[in-house]
């Protein structure tokens, strides 16, 4: 068969054709014309984490959980117009809800009489590639929680062995800085991952309130409990419990959350027996509770059991470098959740949000985003859709400045193009989406040479 049939004549299945077709690394599955799929390779069920009993049978959409699924469905375009697909990137959600980058491509399934009787997608996980793309980027993450700043390489070398360990962990930061984030991060890469992450916000809620709903109460402890409630140190345990903004709490309430770290017990209110937890403790605050303990506003022994392992959050001012990766992330999610098409940032738009010293840190970059986001019509946001402070505040930077920015990021981009491409202008033009003089000009102007 020519390389270059835009078809493929789909005959039975012989063990050599199965054993080929098991044997290599490429996800495979093929569906019939009512979308259901009839084959599912050893690979797809790797790459998909769904066992192959699990998916015969089952429309692909149910299966298969593409980001192409809703709108731009890549076997669909094929089956419509017997036009194959190659090599489209998205990504897809696996059995364990993670997400997962891979490329596409399909083709038509047709009998040996030339009738349509369905349709074949490939796909290649492209995890590992993404992983050194952001190796070569300088891009750390884990979890949710990313960086390329030198201020935060610290806490990521030291997260690995936080994550085995444990132990008690304390984080302090800034309002605003991720300290849930960072949390929720660590739990994801430790020992109690498949058990739960459950968060309390201690400052919330008044006394008797936290109380019952950190150790929970039984039927008749007191008016209106009419059956019994699991406090969170119960229903985290096997896992984590997230207590934020730990320093708010009331020296009676510290007493009672101190019995908890050094014997691991309680009991419910109403309760005669006592309850056991394994969940690790994680906390986090605002405050310096160094100069609290001092002040008689927090338990010296409190203090020094959760401060096993103690985590600093930079704020963002300190780590600007991640402000352009921050907006990306940010608006790659709300594009996700909303079924918009944002771009990203102009590069004025990017300076504005370098230049402003961001009080409420990367909550308040978030919001910032998200107020630009609804309001933007175009493929990119501009400093137009900034509240005025911000712009207020930043409008003191020179235009050079900006330009300057600009300039950087068109020549990143270009040397980026060129190594990708093996340095041939023409494939690198193309995939930047210049005519090939463009980029000659841009290159001459930027001061990059590369031998012909």
């Amino acid at each position: 068969m020519d390389k270059n049939d835009k078809n493929i004549v789909f005959p039975p299945m012989g063990p050599l054709a199965r054993a080929i077709l098991e044997s290599i690394s490429d996800g495979v599955f093929t569906v019939d014309r009512e979308w259901k799929i009839t084959s599912f390779n050893k690979a797809a069920e790797e790459i998909t984490g769904i066992p192959r009993e699990e998916a015969l049978g089952k429309p692909c959409a149910d299966v298969f959980r593409s980001s192409m699924c809703e709108s731009s469905c890549a076997l669909k375009k094929t089956m419509e117009t017997g036009h194959p697909v190659v090599n489209r990137p998205c990504y897809i959600i696996d059995g364990e809800g993670e997400r997962i980058p891979i490329s596409v491509s399909t083709a038509v399934l047709k009998d040996e009489k030339g009738n349509i009787i369905g349709g074949a997608e490939t796909f290649r996980d492209l995890t590992e590639i993404e992983y050194l793309k952001q190796e070569l980027g300088g891009r750390q993450s884990i979890g949710e929680l990313i960086s390329r700043s030198p201020a935060m390489k610290p806490l990521f070398e030291m997260l690995p062995a936080v994550a085995e360990s444990g132990g008690t962990v304390l984080i302090t930061g800034e309002s605003g800085t991720g300290k849930e984030v960072l949390a929720r991060s660590l739990h994801f890469i430790s020992q109690q991952k498949e058990g739960p992450f459950v968060t309390v916000n201690c400052g919330a809620l008044p006394d008797n309130l936290l109380e019952s709903e950190l150790f929970g109460y039984k039927a008749g402890a007191f008016t209106g409990a009419v059956k019994d409630k699991p406090g969170r140190f119960h229903l985290a345990r096997g896992g984590t419990i997230f207590l934020d903004e730990i320093g708010e709490l009331s020296l009676p309430m510290q007493v009672k959350l101190l019995r908890v770290l050094q014997d691991k017990t309680f009991e419910p209110l109403g309760g005669t027996h006592t309850e056991r937890s394994d969940a690790r403790i994680m906390a986090a605050t605002n405050r310096d509770l160094q100069a609290d303990v001092q002040k008689g506003r927090f338990r010296e022994d409190l203090y020094y059991r959760i401060n096993v392992i103690c985590l600093h959050l930079p704020p963002l001012r300190e780590r600007k470098e991640d402000i352009p990766l921050l907006a990306d992330h940010f608006i790659r999610k709300m594009n996700s959740a909303r079924e918009k098409k944002i771009q990203g940032l102009t590069p004025e738009a990017c300076q504005y949000l370098i230049d402003y010293h961001w009080p409420g840190n990367i909550r308040e970059l978030e919001n910032v985003l998200e107020r630009a986001f609804v309001l933007c019509r175009d493929e990119l946001i501009t400093p137009d859709y900034f509240p005025g402070e911000l712009i207020a505040t930043s409008r003191g930077k020179t235009t050079s400045s900006i330009q300057n920015v600009a300039q950087r990021a068109e020549e990143s981009a270009i040397r980026m193009a060129l190594k990708e491409n093996g340095f041939n202008k023409t494939r690198a033009a193309r995939a930047l989406g210049i005519h090939k003089s463009t980029l000659y000009r841009k290159m001459q102007r930027l001061g990059i040479e590369v031998d012909s």
